[in-house]
């Protein structure tokens, strides 16, 4: 079942909705407890990075593990993603393979099998930092700068699959967006690991010539977090006249589309959603319907470039 993430999440502070639920954080609180006494193996005959996040979802892992693959090809031509096969995540898998060499798989310990059987050299990562059986040789988290941990407590009184102290046995750090606060996090940061290497990140419009910055827009999304594909289009000088959010990876039918499409045509609106989102629509309707094309901006590309080559 999809769900929208609870505004509760990212407060400064908890509230009452969160400490009631606190007590459902057992779970949780068990398997990050037990997660050190698990043998974790990394694999001497492949290269392996993940791309993961301790934030629960809408952190800019599948753009980021796409970028790394556009590095990375720069010197091997012998690199492929990964993505454990979940039913509710076909959005991110279908994207992965549109723009990369995926392998798919029920689990991260047989894709590694199979990445060394078709002869990879690198495998990267999209999720899987809390997997019990699996190491790997570099190991990235990704933050949206302005949610950070959000009220910092564990799902579902917050939004936290493990405490951010984690981040000592992790390489990098890499954190999507603008915010007032990125100074005191990167000191956070830097408390926890001085060792770990923090990179920011910002997304960039590829396809903005193809649109008329006059026009009104309805929006859409199904995605982590909705507001970041709100705030580009503002901050690009987009006309965002309504915007409709949908569950993280919702599956939309006709229906769906029918009404989004009844809504813009009442107000004279174009429609634009996220690539992502785009790969869901059926068929019929995406000639109506525009994605917006984004690229990652890494602002210290070169620094990841000397990290990355470590395992080159």
């Amino acid at each position: 079942m999809n769900i929208k993430k609870p505004y509760f999440w990212d407060l400064p502070k908890p509230n009452i909705i969160s400490y009631l639920l606190i007590p459902f954080s057992l779970p949780v609180i068990m398997r990050n407890f037990f997660f050190h006494f698990f043998k974790r193996k990394k694999s001497a005959k492949i290269k392996t990075i993940c791309v993961g996040n301790i934030y629960v979802g809408g952190t800019g892992k599948t753009p980021l593990t796409i970028k790394l693959y556009q590095i990375l090809s720069k010197f091997s031509d012998k690199i492929a993603t990964v993505k454990k096969d979940y039913p509710n995540q076909r959005d991110e898998q279908t994207l992965l393979k549109k723009e990369t060499s995926l392998i798919i798989s029920k689990s991260r310990s047989s894709a590694i099998k199979q990445g060394i059987k078709e002869n990879y050299k690198i495998l990267i990562f999209d999720d899987g930092l809390q997997d019990a059986k699996v190491d790997y040789d570099l190991k990235f988290a990704c933050f949206k700068s302005k949610n950070w941990i959000g009220n910092g407590l564990y799902i579902p009184a917050g939004p936290m699959r493990e405490k951010i102290s984690s981040l000592k046995r992790f390489d990098a750090v890499f954190l999507n967006g603008n915010s007032d606060n990125l100074e005191s996090i990167n000191d956070k940061i830097k408390d926890i690991n001085p060792n770990i290497q923090i990179f920011k990140t910002i997304y960039k419009i590829l396809n903005i010539d193809n649109y008329d910055l006059n026009s009104k827009y309805l929006i859409f999304s199904g995605i982590g977090n909705p507001t970041d594909f709100r705030n580009i289009l503002l901050e690009n000088n987009f006309k965002v006249a309504k915007e409709l959010v949908f569950p993280d990876h919702f599956n939309y039918i006709n229906k769906d589309i029918e009404k989004i499409q009844e809504i813009a045509k009442k107000g004279n609106f174009k429609v634009i959603t996220t690539e992502k989102d785009y790969m869901k629509i059926p068929d019929e309707f995406k000639n109506n319907i525009e994605y917006l094309k984004i690229d990652l901006v890494i602002q210290n590309e070169n620094e990841l470039i000397k990290l990355l080559k470590k395992i080159l």
